[in-house]
């Protein structure tokens, strides 16, 4: 019997270490640095002056700022493309969802009794604030500086803004050179949007087959949403150094206790006001605001909370735990309505800010009315992008100057903002408040830890930003 022979094993080579790959920075951080970059490049171009003044007496811009200028506005534009079909499809399909929903009556009325509750809270803090801080009786800006906006708000013109002129809610408008321009009105697609939803309900199994389309148009409008979000931190870059290189820090100074003031009411509700709400109801503050965090960011950097309204459901469904049938009903029509920024804090401390600065004494009636026009009239918002139409719904109807919006325009960029951030965290705050409430909310999505960065692929039908442990993938 032979007997084995050892055997030598082979010679083994070092393993090679794996080749590290080029990591971008999170999707926060690109953020963050485009900050940076737009108020660098903000100062640059303001250091460099115009390039001259044209016949007309227009002054032109250098080519920093036309370039800072361009990015910007091309962002902003890009978004707006989107935001007629994605209103009108989210909507539709949210309602529809509803049917999913035990209750769906009664946690629609507590969604609207939040949105109200809310920015009854916010409005109050701003008024507060207005007869505290005296912005219009503390400011060195000078009355040529005031002017009537080219576009104004009354409740003769919201209630008339209310009936649908056509399906698209499309508007055209005549220039002087024979051109005609196309603009949409959001607010009249949403009451669109809501007549089909409803329908849908009513049809019934008929309505399937239009739902499934709906469902697959959402999908791929948000997939394009999503690839225009992506270009966020570049278009930071030129909206932000383009309302530097604007308006540098010269209108902030004459303006700077009515901007501390906004921002100081727009503080106290996103860490005070909603942390004690949060509290109240037995949830993490820094969960809520860490799962909600890339919606703030991006509101922020957007000014657009309809923009933003993909990833806000994305956020408040994986991140927050509400469940989607309700959370795509929910933050749509609070990305239509819910706007205690641009609708509570900023309209009630601009109207005390126009009234100190023209010598107006408004009476109690007056505060009460500024109230009433901030909980109620939020939906005014929808038509146009920005704050302005609310801010002359609350001037027209306390009788205020309307040229006390002019004083006002050169730091509204740098308002929006903030304003826009609180809009959306709110948005995301009420769903979580009354799906915790209603005993709805997956409190172990709510409660896992935080990892990760943005996800640009999901399976879901909205951008998936962060994936907590032991939620489903």
């Amino acid at each position: 019997m032979s007997s084995a022979l050892p055997t030598s094993a082979p010679p083994t080579t070092p393993a090679s270490p794996p080749a590290r790959r080029l990591r971008m920075p999170s999707f926060g951080v690109q953020v963050l640095i485009g900050l940076v970059l737009g108020v660098v490049l903000g100062l640059v171009a303001r250091s460099m002056g115009p390039d001259g003044v044209s016949a007309a007496g227009e002054v032109d811009p250098n080519w920093l700022t036309e370039t800072l200028t361009t990015v910007g506005s091309t962002f902003v534009t890009l978004l707006k493309a989107v935001v007629p079909a994605l209103v009108f499809l989210a909507i539709v399909a949210s309602i529809a969802n509803l049917r999913d929903v035990a209750g769906a009556a009664r946690l629609a009325w507590k969604t609207l009794a939040w949105f109200a509750g809310t920015a009854l809270i916010a409005v109050s803090i701003g008024i507060v604030l207005g007869l505290v801080l005296q912005p219009g009786s503390r400011t060195s800006v000078s009355e040529q500086a005031a002017s009537a906006p080219s576009t104004s708000g009354s409740w003769l013109d919201f209630l008339n803004g209310l009936v649908p002129s056509n399906v698209l809610g499309l508007q055209a408008a005549a220039g002087d050179d024979g051109s005609v321009a196309l603009s949409f009105n959001v607010l009249q697609i949403l009451v669109v949007a809501i007549a089909v939803g409803i329908a849908t309900l009513k049809v019934g199994d008929a309505a399937e087959p239009f739902l499934v389309v709906v469902r697959s148009a959402l999908a791929v409008v948000q997939k394009v949403l999503w690839w225009i979000i992506l270009l966020a931190p570049v278009a930071t870059v030129g909206l932000l150094g383009k309302a530097v290189a604007t308006y540098g820090w010269d209108a902030l100074g004459s303006l700077g206790v009515f901007t501390g003031a906004v921002y100081a009411g727009l503080l106290l509700v996103l860490l005070v006001v909603y942390p004690v709400l949060l509290a109240v109801n037995g949830l993490s503050v820094r969960q809520f605001f860490s799962g909600a965090w890339p919606a703030i960011s991006l509101a922020f950097v957007s000014r657009s909370s309809v923009g933003t309204m993909p990833v806000t459901e994305s956020v408040t469904e994986r991140n927050l735990g509400v469940p989607r049938a309700y959370s795509s009903f929910a933050v749509p029509l609070g990305a239509t309505t819910k706007m205690d920024g641009c609708a509570s804090i900023y309209p009630a401390i601009s109207a005390i800010f126009v009234a100190q600065f023209f010598g107006v004494d408004l009476a109690v009636t007056d505060y009460l009315l500024i109230v009433l026009v901030s909980v109620i009239g939020s939906a005014a918002t929808a038509g146009v992008t920005g704050a302005t139409v609310m801010l002359t719904l609350t001037l027209s109807t306390l009788g205020l100057p309307l040229e006390g919006v002019g004083l006002l325009l050169a730091i509204d960029p740098i308002l929006d903002m903030g304003r826009t951030a609180v809009n959306v965290t709110g948005q995301a705050l009420v769903p979580t408040l009354v799906a915790q409430r209603e005993g709805i909310l997956d409190r172990a999505t709510y409660d896992a830890p935080r990892e990760g960065g943005w996800v640009q692929e999901s399976p879901a039908p909205a951008p998936v930003l962060r994936t907590p442990v032991g939620a489903d993938a």
